[in-house]
């Protein structure tokens, strides 16, 4: 068992047995991290009892919560609706991202959020770092990223027809309350969930007691799921996933302010709106050569800046879209398995600028982007203590640019990877990527209508991503480590003013280290990981690396749960960034300003009394020690007196209430 597998495993004690071998049969020696969020069992108990929200560990309430324990994983931001994920260094932009299948295409804005989403609607994450299976959908330049959300089957006892369940959580650093709802039912063949939250609060405080400019919580998120499923085994579903933030944000989502430069308001609206819409046929009762999956999507992101009211009088709407399709088929064979198959996808970004103060200034553009892609990847074991996955895909593109012009491209990716038992408490494990991640569209507020797009036609992208593995058992405890990197040339980094054709190659490479023990009532686990990256061949920077990297470094995270007899779960995770030197100063072209580290500890406790187990409290103190520092993963850390970064809350106590009905 490998580092693949190191959230699955330490967590052995809290997650049923069973999705712990789902995890492992699903390719976990691909290198895939998988976050399950069923609630919290009896311990050494077999029951599942997965509930709408919150009673996972981490008890998510944005993105940055979601993974907490992952070393390797960084998230920038302290505002939802401008957060971003950095996978092994790389911007979640160059990893093929999906929502129940679903490709997503937002990039919108660089100082907004890519993915905005709910944690509260999930029920597992899914993550191929680096190298990603050919099946995990196209562009997967430095691995893949998948959410899934909740199911009838997750949250319904089993020889029930209807439930529902309520929860209230206040967080006393800005005074946030939310509420949600779900109710779900299964009966004939037929089955619907309906979720709805809504969540509201003030200004939050960084850890010297300073509001934190734009802060303030309005959040709406609801997930709607019909389906059918036949005697026979055909199931049918359709799902409808929406998230809506409406507040007003630092004029610069992801920055507090900059010091200097033209006069600015300090904040400005923000209306950020993501939808999710898929309809799916799959088989529950496959045979060996009949397991297909037909899946067609609609994802769509809208950013509405109304700035009529304010000095710079203008309005900005941007939007992207995507209409997706995979038809796969699952042919189990006696060797192994294969999923073979092609999807397609059909993209659209642009800007619609309408400058109130002076409407010749106002302009519209839009890109446009299609591909079809055939692929097929195979899982099998070749012996008794090996596992091997090969796979490929071929990818064909047409682009449209803002003036019209027109561009075909195609190209092949491929992957191998596998791991093999030594010996018993051995295991070595390793895998390669070589990815054709072609073209991609532009941001939609940089796009500008006089851009002249190059005669030989835009550059493609494509990477080359390693990792090699070791996992050692001793007794109860596992220790494991793996070293990776990730190449991508040519990287589209379009600019407004700079022109559509700007490419940059991106590099990371790093190492990580985990050891971990389960017991009978709880777990421990701790993960180090030493992560470089870089640009152009130099060290990286926040300002070049929008939507490719940011500086890193090194962190150190811990994790601990254990349930009491008395039924009281309690535990606390805790996060380490060490001061980091390879910085970028772009005015001297060399070494940057040291980025400083920092220390934050969260604690929970949790309880269900006997006489209501339907009922369930939770306490928990978020920056125990109010540590004043900004995360890692935000942007503007090394312009020293250029940039305000922001900062990440200072202490909070959070309190929830759920019942089950």
């Amino acid at each position: 068992m490998n580092t693949a597998t190191r959230f699955v495993f330490f967590a052995a004690g809290l997650i049923p047995a069973a999705a712990t071998a789902q995890a492992i049969d699903e390719g976990a020696f691909l290198g895939t991290i998988v976050l399950s969020y069923p609630t919290v069992p009896g311990l050494g108990e077999d029951e599942i009892n997965v509930t709408s929200e919150g009673l996972a560990l981490s008890n998510p309430a944005d993105l940055s919560e979601l993974f907490v324990a992952e070393p390797t994983i960084s998230v920038g931001s302290s505002i939802p609706m401008s957060q971003k994920v950095y996978v092994q260094g790389i911007e979640e932009n160059n990893l093929a991202i999906t929502i129940d299948g679903a490709r997503q295409n937002n990039k919108v804005f660089h100082h907004n959020t890519t993915t905005l989403i709910d944690p509260a609607l999930l029920k597992a994450v899914r993550i191929e770092p680096g190298v990603a299976s050919a099946d995990a959908g196209p562009g997967a330049l430095g691995g893949a990223l998948a959410y899934e959300t909740k199911d009838v089957a997750d949250l319904l006892p089993v020889g029930e027809t209807f439930g529902g369940r309520y929860k209230f959580e206040y967080d006393s650093n800005g005074d946030i309350f939310s509420n949600s709802v779900t109710l779900y039912g299964m009966r004939g063949g037929f089955e619907y969930l309906g979720f709805l939250k809504f969540a509201e609060g003030n200004l939050r405080e960084d850890g010297s007691g300073t509001d934190i400019i734009g802060s303030g919580t309005n959040v709406l998120s609801g997930l709607g799921k019909v389906a059918y499923e036949t005697q026979s085994g055909s199931r049918f579903e359709l799902s409808y996933e929406q998230v809506a933030d409406d507040e007003a944000r630092p004029y610069r989502a992801n920055i507090g302010q900059i010091i200097g430069g033209r006069p600015l308001p300090l904040t400005r609206p923000y209306e950020l709106e993501r939808r999710n819409v898929v309809f799916s046929y799959s088989e529950t009762n496959p045979t060996g050569v009949w397991d297909p999956t037909v899946r067609l999507a609609y994802s769509g992101t809208e950013l509405f800046n109304d700035e009529s009211t304010l000095s710079t009088v203008q309005t900005t709407f941007g939007e992207t879209t995507s209409f997706s399709a995979t038809l796969s088929n699952r042919f189990t064979l006696a060797w192994g398995e294969v999923n073979a198959g092609l999807d397609f996808y059909d993209d659209e970004a642009g800007i619609d600028y309408d400058s109130l103060s002076t409407p010749a200034d106002s302009y519209v553009a839009r890109e446009k982007l299609r591909n079809i892609g055939v692929f097929a990847q195979v899982r099998m074991e070749p012996t008794a203590t090996s596992r091997l996955s090969f796979g490929a895909r071929a990818d064909f593109q047409e682009f449209t640019g803002v003036d019209g012009s027109e561009q075909s491209d195609s190209g092949l990716s491929a992957n191998v990877s596998g791991e093999v038992d030594v010996t018993e408490q051995l295991t070595l494990s390793a895998g390669y990527a070589h990815v054709w991640g072609g073209l991609e569209l532009a941001e939609n507020y940089i796009m500008n209508p006089a851009w002249t797009y190059p005669a030989g036609g835009l550059q493609t992208a494509s990477s080359d991503s390693l990792y090699v593995a070791a996992s050692y058992a001793v007794g109860d405890w596992v220790v494991d480590g793996k070293v990776f990197g990730t190449q991508i040339d040519d990287a589209r980094a379009a600019s407004y003013r700079g022109g559509p054709g700007l490419t940059t190659d991106v590099e990371t490479r790093g190492f990580e280290i985990g050891v971990g023990t389960a017991w009978e009532n709880g777990f421990f686990r701790a993960g180090f990981a030493s992560i470089d990256t870089e640009l152009n061949g130099r060290n990286a920077d926040s300002y070049d690396g929008n939507y490719l990297t940011m500086p890193m470094g090194d962190f150190l995270t811990f994790q601990v749960a254990h349930r009491l007899n008395n039924g009281v779960l309690i535990g606390g995770d805790a996060q380490i960034a060490f001061d980091y030197e390879d910085t970028y100063d772009s005015t001297t072209g060399g070494r940057g300003p040291e980025l400083p580290g920092y220390t934050v500890v969260n604690a929970f406790a949790e309880y269900s009394p006997k006489r209501m187990n339907n009922l369930t409290l939770r306490a928990e103190v978020n920056n125990l020690f109010d540590e004043d520092y900004s995360s890692r993963a935000t942007y503007g850390q090394e312009f020293i007196g250029e940039v305000a970064p922001l900062k990440e809350p200072g202490r909070s106590l959070r309190l929830s209430a759920e019942i089950v009905f």
